[in-house]
């Protein structure tokens, strides 16, 4: 959680706009996919080098250049280069610690996204950085790893020309991305939904140790997730108001079913949120039930004994003058005095119905 901490700790002491990458290092080198597309045409080349899958952006055409990878920082100055980026743009896509936002600059929207992925097999979430820039008639991407989610996308540009993506500008394009990054946060929530569901299970049916350690890493995700979730509202209010003629009305009309959607993924997670705090709650008071009905036990076993041990005690001494000491049937009348004694308490405990 303290990751951003360590990893802004990197830029100490550069001037602003320095282009320093926070993440990982990779040793593979960057994919670069150059879409280029109209309504009636669409070509598509991949490389690692910016010349080798791009040449000069055509008229009337959409470019949009998809970069995996933001460890080689030569590559995205190139870029910024090309298409005239803001100093503090660039340094904003390096830094993959940013909270999802939206900038306005001469000539181009800015956006940083948090993309959620879910991991089946090891019942967890990661977090990478997207960042967008939309132009005129381009559109950049670039991703702190892979973009596979994007693979519906790039196939429907390939597709008929038909498609709706292809007879609009690179805003709708923006918003097709936007839209499938705020849908797998629906995939990450059903699958924390499941464990939250099999938590309250456990706890209502066997507490352990074990549980409280589950619940705990669910709130600390949670925080997470809330961290990455509620901010997307705001970009996506921030980009749908925006007065800037790149985002078209028709646009807009889209980013606003987007933006319902986020507001559903927020109230989804704070009834998470607010399920494993109850949940907490739950596994403290079975614990305390729990303790107190062993205390509870131990304390009738012990008041049981206490006047056997009296009776124990008194025959147990050894002085003169203690009624039946030289009987031969003193041992009998103690012992079935210990037993009277015990069937009494009992009857006694359950007619107050402490047992």
């Amino acid at each position: 959680m303290f990751s951003e901490v360590h990893k802004r700790a990197k830029k100490a002491g550069q001037p602003p706009g320095t282009p320093v990458y926070t993440g990982e290092k990779s040793r593979e080198k960057p994919i670069i996919t150059v879409t280029t597309y109209n309504a009636s045409e669409s070509e598509e080349s991949k490389g690692d080098s910016l010349e080798s899958c791009m040449g000069a952006q055509k008229p009337g055409y959409v470019t949009w250049v998809n970069v995996e990878g933001l460890h080689d920082s030569g590559l995205i100055d190139q870029i910024a280069k090309q298409f005239h980026l803001h100093p503090l743009t660039v340094e904003d896509i390096l830094n993959v610690e940013q909270r999802p936002k939206v900038e306005e600059f001469d000539g181009y929207i800015f956006i940083t996204l948090k993309v959620l992925t879910w991991q089946a097999k090891m019942a967890k979430f990661n977090i990478a950085q997207l960042s967008l820039v939309i132009g005129k008639d381009y559109i950049l991407s670039f991703h702190e790893h892979d973009s596979s989610r994007f693979h519906d996308i790039r196939k429907r540009l390939q597709g008929s020309a038909n498609q709706r993506l292809r007879q609009h500008g690179s805003d709708y394009l923006a918003y097709r991305m936007i839209d499938a990054v705020v849908d797998e946060y629906f995939v990450v929530l059903e699958a924390q939904g499941d464990q939250i569901e099999k938590i309250e299970q456990r706890v209502i049916t066997s507490p352990k140790p074990q549980t409280a350690r589950t619940l705990y890493r669910l709130k600390r995700q949670m925080l997470l997730l809330r961290k990455v979730i509620w901010p997307m509202r705001e970009a996506v209010s921030h980009l749908l108001y925006v007065e800037d003629e790149l985002i078209t009305s028709f646009t807009r009309v889209y980013l606003r079913d987007v933006y319902d959607h986020a507001m559903q993924a927020i109230d989804t997670l704070e009834t998470f949120r607010d399920m494993l705090s109850s949940i907490l709650d739950m596994y403290l008071s079975a614990l305390t039930i729990r303790m107190n009905e062993i205390m509870k036990t131990l304390t009738i076993i012990t008041t049981i004994f206490i006047p056997i041990t009296a009776l124990a005690s008194i025959y147990g001494m050894n002085v003169p003058g203690v009624p039946l000491m030289h009987s031969p049937w003193a041992f009998m009348v103690i012992l079935s005095l210990m037993i009277f004694m015990i069937m009494f308490m009992i009857v006694f405990f359950r007619k107050k119905r402490w047992i």
